[in-house]
Parts: C-alpha cells; sequence; structure tokens
C-alpha cells in the first residue's frame, strides 16, 4: 500500500477572504485525518493573491490545533528566504507543541516573484547557498554535543524530519547526497519527473536520516461521482493556471461549463503540459490513472493536490481517493 498525502494551497475562493480560506482548510485537514491520510502539508507563496498560506509555519501550527494525530508540514519552506536558524527555531517549536508530527520540506526557488524577493530583504543569490543552508539547518535540530556555538531554542535535539523538494535535477542530486526523503513537484512541473527520480535513487547514500531512497511524487487527484462532474470541478484549475501565463493572476476561480471557451490552443497546450500529472474523474477513472502513476514512477508516497472550488466538493473528492486501495 502506498501512503496517501494532501498538499493543500490554502486557496481564497473569488468572494473569500484569508479567513474563510483558513477556515476551509481546518475542515480538510479534520476530513483527511478521520479518512486515514497520512500527512497533510501547506506550502510558502508570497504575493499570491489565491494562496493564503505565505505564513507557513502560522498554518502548520494552526492545522495541527486541529487535529489529533495526523502530521503537518511544509511542501515547502523556501529556505532562500529566510535564515536557516530562524526557521530551526520555528520548526522546533512547532515539534515541541505537537511531538511527532512535525515535517519541514525545503524548497530552493523564492516562491514568489523578484520585486517581492526584495520585499523580503533577502539576496536574490542566496539560493547559490541553498546545500550550505540545508546542513546549517539539519545541524540545529541535531542533539547537543556542544560542537555548535549558536543553538536553535526550540530546535536543538527535535529532529525534525527534513526533506528536500524539487522540480528539477538539482534538488534530487543533492537529497541523494544528504541521505534525505526527496519530493518532487510533478503536480504543477513534471518534465524532470522520471529523469530526477531516477538519478536520486542512483546516487542515494544512505544517512542517519534514511537508510534507502524514498520518494514522494505530486499528483492532481480531482475524484466525483462521475467524470462529467469531475471534469467541470478541474476547470478551476485550468482557469487559475491559464491566468498564470496571461500574468493575471487573481483569487481562485469557480468551475465554468466550457472551458474551450476560456483559453486559447496556445494556452490549452502549456497549460495542459504543466497540469499533465493530473488524474479526474470517477473512482474508476481515478484508480486507473492513480495506477499508471505508481506504474510510471515507481512512488513511495503520492502527494495529491485537489484544487476544487467547493470545500464540500474537495472533501468528496478525497473520500473516493481514501477508499481506492493503491
Amino acid at each position: 500500500m502506498v501512503q496517501l498525502s494532501i498538499l493543500d494551497l490554502v486557496f481564497i475562493n473569488e468572494g473569500d477572504g484569508p479567513t474563510i480560506a483558513l477556515s476551509n482548510s481546518v475542515r480538510v485537514a479534520k476530513a483527511a485525518e478521520d479518512l486515514g491520510y497520512h500527512r497533510i502539508w501547506v506550502a510558502e507563496h508570497h504575493n499570491f493573491p489565491a494562496i493564503a498560506s505565505a505564513a507557513t509555519s502560522v498554518v502548520i501550527g494552526h492545522l495541527a490545533g486541529h487535529t489529533k494525530s495526523i502530521r503537518i508540514g511544509a511542501g515547502g519552506i523556501m529556505l532562500p528566504n529566510h535564515s536557516p536558524l530562524v526557521i530551526a527555531e520555528q520548526f522546533g517549536t512547532l515539534e515541541s507543541l505537537y511531538p511527532g508530527r512535525i515535517d519541514l520540506g525545503l524548497g530552493r526557488a523564492p516562491g514568489t516573484d523578484q520585486l517581492t524577493l526584495r520585499a523580503l530583504r533577502r539576496d536574490p543569490m542566496s539560493s547559490q547557498h541553498f546545500p550550505e543552508d540545508v546542513k546549517e539547518l539539519l545541524s540545529y535540530f541535531e542533539d547537543d554535543h556542544n560542537q555548535l556555538q549558536v543553538h536553535a531554542i526550540p530546535g536543538t535535539g527535535t529532529h525534525v524530519p527534513v526533506w528536500i523538494l524539487g522540480s528539477s535535477l538539482f534538488g534530487a542530486q543533492l537529497a541523494a547526497m544528504l541521505g534525505l526523503p526527496y519530493a518532487f513537484a510533478s503536480h504543477f512541473a513534471p518534465g524532470a519527473l522520471l529523469e530526477a527520480i531516477s538519478i536520486y535513487r542512483k546516487q542515494f547514500r544512505p544517512s542517519k536520516y534514511l537508510d534507502k531512497p524514498y520518494v514522494m511524487v505530486g499528483v492532481n487527484v480531482i475524484a466525483a461521482n462521475t467524470d462529467k462532474e469531475a471534469n467541470f470541478l478541474f476547470t478551476s484549475s485550468q482557469q487559475s493556471f491559464t491566468r498564470i501565463l496571461r500574468n493575471r493572476r487573481g483569487t481562485f476561480p469557480p468551475p465554468i461549463e466550457d472551458i474551450e471557451t476560456y483559453w486559447s490552443p496556445e494556452e490549452k497546450q502549456i497549460a495542459s503540459q504543466m497540469l499533465s500529472y493530473s488524474v479526474v474523474g470517477s473512482k474508476e477513472t481515478v484508480k486507473a490513472g492513480i495506477t499508471k502513476v505508481l506504474d510510471e514512477t515507481k512512488a513511495d508516497e503520492l502527494m495529491t493536490v485537489t484544487s476544487v472550488f467547493d470545500t464540500d466538493a474537495k472533501i468528496r473528492s478525497l473520500e473516493i481517493l481514501a477508499g481506492i486501495e493503491v
């Protein structure tokens, strides 16, 4: 059995605000826990009108406080935006509050545009130090052997599980070198997926963190009672990706009856390629699609992304997926 987990983008729907978006995410987290999902992650994005998880560690604490057992984590924290010590303190605090439930996924991208990156007061070249920053962060979670002059408090001795996230070959090589679990963002950037996980598995070095490779693959999953209903729900994501191509970002749109009248042939081609790791349909259709993804990737865990405007429909999708043996 492959572990099923969730990446919740904490979407702000058209007509709503962040308060409702965060409340919806609590509903999703509680439902996911009841349905037996392994973990739920939220991601750091800045200056995105549709995403309410910019203060990622705060959202993680909120979700953890409203659940009891499901793992909660970052998928991910964009480490070049932060001091490794500050992230170690934040996640050391979360682990101290919710022992054994906190994950920390680390990404190298800024998670935003260049103008916002400057507003974050970070050096645009800081991503070049990502490997060193990851190693520094890992050291703050170790037991105190008096080897460090600076300690993360809380943080020291918490051993928060750290993942490397990626959408290119760089993250795969780093995760392999450090012996860390690897998560690929194929739910929006699938191009290098198979090559990246092949490199990760071939180059993996066993470590004190992990004795063998562990791969998580991102997949958009929208399940409904019928294929027609699921494809209707999927038009929200299709519109959202088309808006990115048009540089017209906004809040998350409701579904529409005919997506073909919304996008141009060129937009359809590009957006569909970005969304190619999507499984949309009835229970039978979704089972076949998930089986195909697992056959291709041999993933140890699926990080499912269910971008649906209506929260009831999102929870129904999670129910259907949870009832499929994969």
